[in-house]
């Protein structure tokens, strides 16, 4: 164990260290929240039911989960298999095992920070109130969060260079993010863009989260539930399945 935290302590200073992870994971969500907040908050947002605040909170506290489920986590166990620092690692008492559980916890670790700082700029600024059950809540994040890191996980290990690995994250970071309805509205999109948000795992996700914040029963989101469960059981399987270290 005491190796382990060692190899944590250094993985997650390298995380911290990190100008893209500080951008993307926390200001970039603020910022989004700050605007939809004062722009439109109090609005209400569509037949939703909810006001553009409610439905900014919980959408955008899955931006981190995107960053870290398609961005940090392939592009690190990619690079690391890339430079054969896998191989070597595969020898030594400290195995590419510890090395994908570090990579998987400091990216859980940044996804929460940025979720943590979204609740509170929206509780303390902007005066959100959860009108739903925050346990709820928090279990449908981390259902989100497990779905979409093991789809990383899957990229990490059907990529083998590093060329191959950033067309697939962009592929599936930017359309997430964007059309997902993660940072921009989901209430603003046309009935063609809300289905694909629809079929989207991040956005069903987000669909997953929003029901609980406001208190929706959860029949109404069942199919999303099971979805992103066979989501995280599947991909994670298929992944450990494919999973090379060179």
């Amino acid at each position: 164990m005491k190796r382990f935290f060692r190899l944590y302590k250094i993985e997650q200073k390298l995380f911290f260290r990190s100008g893209d992870v500080f951008v993307f994971h926390l200001c970039m969500p603020v910022v989004v929240l700050l605007l939809i907040g004062f722009i439109a908050g109090g609005k209400s947002a569509g037949d939703s039911g909810m006001n553009y605040l409610q439905s900014a909170f919980a959408s955008i506290t899955s931006v981190g989960i995107c960053c870290s489920a398609f961005m940090s986590i392939p592009i690190v166990l990619v690079d690391y298999r890339d430079k054969k620092i896998l191989k070597h690692f595969y020898c030594s008492p400290c195995s590419p095992a510890r090395i994908m559980l570090t990579d998987v916890i400091c990216s859980a670790v940044m996804a929460m920070l940025s979720a943590a700082l979204v609740g509170a700029v929206a509780f303390l600024i902007l005066g959100y109130r959860m009108e739903g059950s925050l346990p709820a809540f928090i279990g449908a994040w981390f259902l989100t969060l497990i779905s979409m890191f093991s789809i990383g996980l899957l990229v990490a290990s059907i990529c083998k260079t590093a060329r191959s690995m950033s067309v697939a994250t962009t592929v599936l970071y930017f359309p997430m993010l964007l059309f997902s309805g993660a940072t921009i509205p989901y209430e603003l999109f046309p009935k063609g863009m809300q289905l694909v948000a629809d079929v989207m795992p991040l956005g069903m996700g987000i669909r997953l989260m929003k029901a609980a914040s406001m208190g929706t029963a959860v029949e109404a989101v069942l199919p999303q539930l099971l979805i992103l469960i066979l989501i995280a059981v599947g991909c994670s399987f298929v992944a450990v399945k494919t999973f090379r270290w060179e």
